[in-house]
């Protein structure tokens, strides 16, 4: 493995020879386990571990659940309603699979922006970012379609507001849609072209996610210095960093076990409150709810959509100069998915030669407003667009593409930074002076 140097596995007995030379997977493992890492990691290095089981317990769930789900618009509905009364622990493990998703982006949001603090999107980790951006499209994704298959209320409107967005795309936009949807409108066709991409992107989730532990690790890890392991020899890198087993191992389990006492007691004993109502009536397509709104990990990109409308002057600027191309609902489909575009490309829109948010005293102020902005928008994209509500959303979307457009590369130049330590080594000694060499 390139990068840190460190012990490699040797292969001792005449059957480990000969696997090794076929097919080198104690290798693997043992390279994968003992590698180096920066021994002054802190909690927040947590939820990689979380992310990982998140997609185990998703794709063994969704692949029993899958056992008993009809996917077709006359029987969807009663399928759910038949795994939750008939089935053996069918209403655990609907409860579990439901409740997962939730835990699954609460853990990628903190996993994110820990990387944005941190700045582990520096280089030589733009690749390890760019990557982890494509898993967080895939889970949205799958999340979405996911939310189709109960065929409740939220599910039918959810599914015709959302691929309404792509109708939106000047010329080809009703093709689009025409094609995601399987025909003119929600219906059938849409239930089984969902159902099959949500059984699937989870084994291209699990596939990206090895190229993600595939980059990090060639690269080595990120920590709360930003410093780089030191690689000029075995003994220096040593000074640096910790075997991954068994320290972190036994600290990331750790950490799940008091995650999964919380998660099981929200499944054991509130399993619905994340959900909404309307989504336990069977879908109609000729009531529509008085507010239709999207599961909560959506909601602060659905508040950047909503938030341009026609009387925006931006977006009236915008259409002008498009010569009415661009309208305000194309408009709103091009913020969402520009915002997290810009995430995506923080790498080259932070102009800072300093990756640790933490030596950064400008940053640090600009940072946690934008985590607030975050939360703010989230609340209001389950509020109502009428009142004050359109204009919280419109002052939140101004901040989140302000940030990294314009404050990032402006904090890189205008920021004077705090000294650093020289090494991971100094740091760690200066937090832990009673440790042990």
């Amino acid at each position: 493995m390139a990068g840190i140097p460190h012990d490699h596995y040797e292969p001792k007995s005449g059957f480990e020879k000969w696997l090794h030379t076929r097919l080198p997977v104690v290798s693997l493992v043992y390279d994968t386990l003992m590698i180096p890492t920066p021994k002054n990691l802190n909690w927040m290095w947590i939820w990689g571990i979380v992310l990982a089981f998140c997609l185990g317990l998703q794709i063994v769930t969704g692949i029993v659940l899958v056992m008993h789900y009809t996917p077709h618009v006359d029987m969807a509905f009663a399928s759910v309603e038949h795994i939750m009364r008939d089935v053996n622990g069918g209403h655990m493990l609907r409860y579990l699979h439901a409740n997962g998703a939730s835990l699954f982006f609460f853990a990628v949001y903190l996993h994110i922006f820990r990387g944005l603090y941190y700045g582990s999107y520096k280089a030589p980790r733009e690749v390890t970012w760019i990557v982890g951006m494509l898993i967080y499209l895939a889970m949205m994704a799958t999340g979405f379609m996911g939310y189709v298959l109960p065929w409740g209320q939220m599910s039918f409107w959810g599914a015709t507001v959302i691929t309404g967005l792509f109708g939106a795309i000047p010329g080809i936009g009703p093709s689009i849609q025409e094609w995601l949807l399987g025909g003119p409108a929600v219906d059938n066709a849409t239930l089984n072209r969902f159902f099959s991409l949500h059984y699937l992107l989870p084994f291209v989730i699990a596939a990206l996610v090895a190229v993600h532990i595939w980059a990090f690790h060639t690269t080595g890890n990120n920590n709360p210095t930003g410093v780089e392991v030191r690689r000029g020899s075995k003994e220096e890198a040593a000074k640096d960093t910790l075997p991954f087993w068994p320290y972190y191992v036994i600290k990331d389990l750790f950490a799940l076990a008091v995650v999964l006492v919380i998660f099981f007691a929200v499944v054991g004993f509130m399993p619905n409150f994340l959900g909404h109502p309307d989504n336990y009536i069977e879908a109609n397509a000729l009531a529509t709810p008085a507010h239709i709104v999207p599961e909560w990990y959506f909601l602060p990109f659905y508040a950047i959509l909503r938030a341009f409308t026609a009387d925006v002057w931006v977006v009236q600027l915008v259409h002008f100069v498009s010569f009415g191309i661009i309208d305000a609902k194309f408009f709103g489909v091009l913020a969402m998915f520009g915002a997290i575009a810009v995430m995506a490309l923080v790498p080259w829109l932070d102009t800072s030669s300093v990756r640790s948010g933490k030596y950064r005293p400008k940053f640090k102020g600009w940072f946690w407003l934008l985590a607030f902005d975050f939360v703010v928008l989230m609340w209001v994209g389950a509020m109502p667009t009428d009142g004050i509500y359109p204009y919280i959303s419109l002052l939140g979307a101004t901040y989140w593409f302000a940030y990294f457009l314009i404050i990032l590369p402006l904090l890189g130049v205008l920021e004077k930074p705090l000294p650093q330590p020289a090494t991971i080594e100094e740091d760690f000694k200066a937090h832990y002076p009673g440790a042990a060499e």
